[in-house]
This record gives structure tokens, sequence and C-alpha cells, in this order.
């Protein structure tokens, strides 16, 4: 079948879907996209994947792809009639040819290949890829081409907002004339995370709606049915993305607010079905009974310690029993505590903090210090166990005399290449990684990392050689002379 654009594959393949649950790191595993697909989401897509893992790695395909298709989440091929609940599969790359090779591998088993413009992490940073990439046009544009030339599924891309709309809205337009198919826009920069997100701007994302002529997501501000209402009419989009507020009330899009435990047993059921990390099922508990958890914070801590699937069921059990306990010794006319819309045992918003927020959280003012961030404890430098963070006073328990001040850690040269710091013994002066780059591509070798491709290539060559006969010119010489001293031998025999 031709492959659908724009519009035409927004439409027909994507069946007009208005209600889309974000890719989101170790969150969006297939049995949390199931889960949100019986409540209302019409459109999932995968967590982040890596390209150039994914394209070397058989292992990393099949758990985080291959081994996890199933007929619920692939309703467009094996049950037509689910045809509106479908998935992408989204990648991170900073390499036009592994960015397409990895996506070669995975179009068979997707509706559409996402480019992750919009993660804004650290380990984005460092990896550049995400919302690092949004200066590099030139790079940007190249890998977009190559995929629409090369795949049969459609390219779509998801970014973050520039502070300035005109360059937010040349940006979207590059991208499209590049063959992007489908744009979700975060209507943050890629500086707005965490405890400084703030509000997602809806006016950038309105003007590049206007500005570009393919379907368009928006995400960001997203807490309930009538946040996506109110983004669809303001803006103008195709469809709405929702990640947090997804995380925290999986039936968002039904526009209701059910009981925490009716989604968290219902998800547990799931994931004996459809097994994934054990780490992926306590971060999803840790945010449906996030407001709980505040008031029961010994289960809390229950929760972070335990090692099993059946560890956590009876935690979740134990959680219920105490909401159904408040339930039946709640006095009439009673309203929620610390300003929340619902009771804690019903799913709802989170907001997140803001850093004075936090700081008053944290039992600091915020006024001798100035205001302060989520990580303010880790930056403390005058080594008090009071004003570390948890995991800092552990290693302080450990060895009484580590200290935390960063001018007492030891400087490394850095790699010439990344910024890394580079090996001390390295030929090329770089870190390992860049270091295994340029040595396999120059055919070189670095003792300091331990990398011998040439003497490897070089001992591949003598085997083959040996193996097909063919003689050194040392050996040649000797067998020559041996020819030679039997044939006067034999000479001097005959007469």
């Amino acid at each position: 079948m031709p492959k659908l654009r724009g519009e035409a594959f927004w439409r027909e393949t994507l069946r007009s879907a208005h209600y889309v649950v974000a890719p989101m790191v170790d969150q969006s595993e297939l049995a949390w996209r199931l889960l949100s697909r019986r409540h209302g989401a019409q459109l999932c897509y995968t967590p982040m994947l890596h390209a150039q893992v994914f394209l070397r790695d058989a292992n990393y395909r099949r758990e985080n792809l291959y081994g996890e298709a199933c007929p619920e989440d692939r309703p467009l091929i094996l049950l037509p009639d689910y045809s509106t609940s479908l998935w992408f599969s989204q990648f991170c790359a900073n390499d036009p040819e592994v960015f397409v090779q990895a996506a070669l591998l995975a179009q068979d088993y997707c509706d559409a290949i996402d480019l992750n413009l919009g993660c804004p992490q650290m380990i984005a940073k460092r990896g550049h890829y995400g919302a690092f990439l949004q200066e590099e046009w030139d790079l940007l544009q190249r890998m977009i081409l190559l995929a629409n030339e090369k795949l049969s599924v459609p390219i779509t891309c998801k970014i973050r907002v520039f502070p300035d709309i005109d360059k937010t809205v040349k940006y979207a337009q590059m991208l499209e004339k590049a063959g992007c198919q489908l744009l979700t826009v975060h209507g943050r920069t890629k500086e707005q995370k965490g405890p400084l997100a703030g509000v997602a701007s809806w006016e950038h994302i309105q003007a590049v709606r206007k500005a570009v002529n393919i379907p368009v997501f928006a995400n960001g501000n997203i807490q309930c049915l009538s946040d996506v209402e109110e983004c669809i009419r303001k803006t103008g989009v195709h469809g709405v993305m929702s990640a947090e507020g997804n995380l925290h009330n999986p039936a968002l899009f039904e526009g209701r607010n059910p009981l925490v435990w009716e989604m968290a047993e219902e998800y547990l059921e799931i994931v004996r079905k459809y097994p994934c990390p054990l780490s992926y099922v306590r971060a999803h508990l840790f945010k449906l009974w996030h407001h709980t958890l505040q008031v029961h914070q010994q289960l809390r801590e229950e929760l972070a310690k335990v090692k099993t699937l059946e560890g956590i069921v009876d935690v979740n059990r134990e959680l219920k029993l105490r909401c159904q306990e408040e339930i039946a010794n709640q006095k009439e006319g009673e309203k929620p505590k610390e300003g929340l819309p619902f009771f804690h045992w019903i799913c709802q918003p989170y907001i997140r903090p803001g850093p004075k927020e936090r700081c008053r959280e944290n039992g600091d003012s915020g006024t001798e210090k100035g205001v302060r961030g989520k990580r303010a404890l880790e930056e403390e430098e005058d080594g008090n166990s009071e004003l570390l963070s948890k995991n800092k006073q552990k290693k302080k328990l450990r060895n009484p005399n580590k200290s935390f001040d960063p001018s007492l850690k030891p400087k490394y040269a850095k790699c010439d290449q990344c910024g890394n710091p580079k090996g001390n013994k390295c030929v090329f002066n770089m870190c390992r990684g860049c270091c295994k780059k340029r040595a396999f591509k120059e055919t070189a070798d670095c003792p300091g990392h331990g990398l011998l491709f040439k003497t490897k290539y070089e001992k591949s060559l003598s085997w083959q050689h040996s193996q097909r006969g063919i003689q050194t010119p040392e050996i040649s010489q000797r067998g020559d002379a041996e020819v030679g001293e039997t044939a006067v031998l034999k000479e001097a025999g005959d007469s």
C-alpha cells in the first residue's frame, strides 16, 4: 500500500485520534499502554528506545519491541474493530544512518517512527539527542529526508519550543518540509523541566498549528478531560498528548476520577499477563498512590523496599484497606485536606511544586540563601549531614572522612570530542566511547583503552592468507632455496 501522508495519515491510519498517551521512559510499557487504552486512549507511544542500542543488540529489540507485540496493542493490523488504538515507536538518535537502520528493523511492528526531539533530561544532553538537537537544523533535515525516503511508514517528530514564537514556527516548517508527517509540540522550552517546568505555552502551539499543513498534537498543561477540550478549542490542534496527567489518572481521557485501587488492581492484573521490570511497576504505583503515600509514610517505605510483584500487590492491598477504613470513619461534610480537589484515595492531578514551594517542603524559607530547587540539598558544600541528601548521608556513614566539596574533587582532562573525562593513556586524547569509534573507523590501536582493531585486522589477514596457501616472502625464499638444493643433489647423483 502507498505510504499515507499528513492529514490522510492522521484520518485513515490513526482514525482521527484525539487522545494520546505520551512516550515516557520506563513508564509507557505494554502493560500501561493496555490499561490506558481500556480507559479512553486512542494512540500510544512506546518508551523512548535508543537507536544505536536497538540496532546492535537483538536482546534489546526483543525486550522493548518484538517480544511486546500482542493483538490488544496492534489492533490496526490484527483487530480492525479497534483501529483507533495504535502506537508509535519513538527513537532517540543523532546519526541519520543509525536512525534509519534502526527504524527499518522496527517499521513492521508499528504504524509510524517518531524522532524524539523533545527530551530535555541530562542523559539526552550527554548523548546529544532529544531537545539538544533543536539547533542543528541541517542534521535534522538529513535525518528526516533519509527516513522519509527509506521507510515504509511515516516519520513524525516531537519537539519543544524556542522562547521566540517566530523561531519555533520556522523550526516546525523546516521539519515539515524535510518530510515530517505529524508534529507533536510540547509548549515548554528545554530549560523548563522539573521544579522549573512552569506553564506550557499554548500560544506557541497555536502559532505552529496555523503555520504548517500537517497534523499537530499539543502537549503540556493537561490534567483532566476539560483541559484536553480547552486545548483543542484554543489551539486548533488535531489531538492532545498527556504524560503526567495520564500517570496519575489513567482514566483521564474518559473524563472520570476513579478510586486509585481500582486502577492499581487492574494494572497489576495486566502486569501478570504481560510482565515488565519491577521498577516500572513500583514507579506506576508511586504515581497512582502519590497523595495517599503522603498520609501513610510507612507504606511508602514498604513499597520502596519490596522485591517481588506479590509484595507490591500486598502493599497495594494494605493501602486499599487503610483508605476504606478512612471512608468508613469519614464525617459528614468533611472536605479533602491539603487543598486537594478530591480525597487522596481518588485519582487526581498532581500539581508539580515550583522552586519556592519545594523550598518550603524542604523546611527552607528560601530567604537566606535564595530560592533553591529540587537538588538544593545535594549542592551543600559544608559537609553538614543535616543538609545532605539521604544518599549522601548513607555514603557519609560508610566513610566519615568523605567530603562532597566540589573544589576537592580531582580535575580530569576532557575528551577532545565530547567533553567527558579522557583516558590518561589514550593515543587520541579521547574518552573510551569516542576513542572506540575513531579507532574502529581508522582501523587503529589504542593500548590505553585496550582497543586493538589494527592488530586484530592484521591477524585476520594473516590467517586468511595461511588458509588460502599463500606464502609470505620469507617462506617463499626458504622454499626456493630448498628446491635449488634438492636439484643440485639430484644432479650430482645422476652424474
